[in-house]
């Protein structure tokens, strides 16, 4: 279980590191367009790429949340604490996918672009 406890803190980890980059990624993608188009432009591209980052950490969390729940806290209130947190966390991803394409994500099929 200890080995199990480790891996969800790295899952954790890897989820700071997804939103840093993320941030990183977002900086360069506003710079370039805002050379290449206009503010509004960057604005909307480096949006979309923070808000793509935040999408990937925001699932990484989860998964680190199921690590934790399975090897430290299974009892039936840590269960509910991570059914509640999933919960929370699906609603964010929601909320982040329709702002940034603008479709319910069940409703998108593929009409992503970029």
């Amino acid at each position: 279980m200890e080995a199990i406890e480790q891996i969800g803190k790295a899952f954790e980890w890897v989820g700071v590191a997804v939103i840093v980059v993320a941030a990183l990624i977002t900086l360069w993608v506003g710079l370039t367009t805002w050379r290449r188009e206009s503010g509004d432009a960057a604005y909307v591209a480096a949006r979309r790429a923070f808000g793509r980052g935040l999408l990937l950490s925001l699932e990484i969390f989860v998964a680190a949340d199921l690590l934790r729940t399975i090897s430290v806290d299974l009892t039936l209130e840590g269960i509910g604490a991570l059914g509640l947190l999933v919960v929370i966390r699906t609603i964010l991803s929601w909320s982040l996918e329709i702002e940034l394409t603008g479709t319910l994500p069940w409703r998108a099929g593929g009409s992503e672009t970029g």
